[in-house]
C-alpha cells in the first residue's frame, strides 16, 4: 500500500494569494529540499500514513479543493493520491518551491521560488498559475524571466514569528511601496497568522 509523509491535514481558509479567503483542506507533507530560515512547519516531524487514510480523512470535510503543501510536496507520488482524490471531484492545488517540476494532474500550481536564499536552487518549474514571491531584500529584477510563466504575480513580507511586531511592521510597508511602485504585482499577506488560525 503506498503511503506518505504526512505533517498535518486540516480544514481552514486559505490566508495568500490568488485564493485567499477560499476554504480548503490542507494536506501537508513531510521533508523539504531547503531549509528556510522563517518556514513555520517541522517538516521533519511526520507520520506515515496509507493512502486509504488520508484519502478518507480529507473526505471527513464538506471542501471540493485541496492544497497539498509541505514541507516540499512535489518530493512525493501526487499523481497517485491526486487521481484518488479526483475521483471524489475534488480540484487539486500545490504550493511549492518550484525546484522539482510538479506532476500534470495539479489544477493549479502556485510556485513560491527560493532563489533568493539560495541562488545555486534552480527554479525548475517556469510555468503555472501563480508566482508567489517571498521578499527578504532582494530585487525584483530577477524574477523579469520567470513572470512570464504565471498568470498572477504576488509579492509577501517575510514575516518572522521571532521578529518584533516593529520590525514586521516595516518589512509590510517596504512590500506595500514595492507593489505600488512596481507594475504587475500583488500584495500577499499571511492573513490566516493575524486571525490565530491554522
Amino acid at each position: 500500500m503506498v503511503s506518505y509523509p504526512i505533517v498535518e491535514i486540516f480544514h481552514s481558509v486559505q490566508g495568500e494569494g490568488h485564493h485567499c479567503g477560499i476554504p480548503h483542506v490542507f494536506v501537508r507533507f513531510g521533508n523539504c529540499n531547503l531549509r528556510c530560515e522563517w518556514c513555520d512547519t517541522d517538516f521533519l516531524t511526520y507520520e506515515e500514513k496509507e493512502l486509504d487514510s488520508i484519502v478518507e480523512e480529507v473526505l471527513t470535510y464538506n471542501c471540493d479543493r485541496v492544497v497539498f503543501t509541505g514541507g516540499e510536496p512535489a518530493m512525493q507520488d501526487l499523481a497517485t493520491i491526486g487521481r484518488r482524490l479526483k475521483e471524489h471531484g475534488i480540484t487539486l492545488s500545490i504550493e511549492t518551491n518550484g525546484s522539482i517540476p510538479v506532476d500534470s494532474i495539479i489544477d493549479w500550481i502556485c510556485v513560491s521560488p527560493k532563489d533568493q536564499v539560495y541562488p545555486n536552487v534552480t527554479v525548475k518549474q517556469i510555468t503555472g498559475d501563480e508566482l508567489k514571491v517571498v521578499y527578504c531584500g532582494q530585487s525584483l529584477d530577477m524574477y523579469d524571466e520567470l513572470r512570464l510563466g504565471f498568470d498572477h504575480h504576488f509579492l509577501q513580507p517575510c514575516y518572522v514569528e521571532s521578529a518584533s511586531v516593529e520590525q514586521n511592521g516595516r518589512d509590510f510597508q517596504i512590500v506595500e511601496q514595492l507593489v505600488k511602485d512596481s507594475h504587475g504585482w500583488r500584495l500577499s499577506l499571511q492573513t490566516h497568522k493575524w486571525m490565530g488560525v491554522l
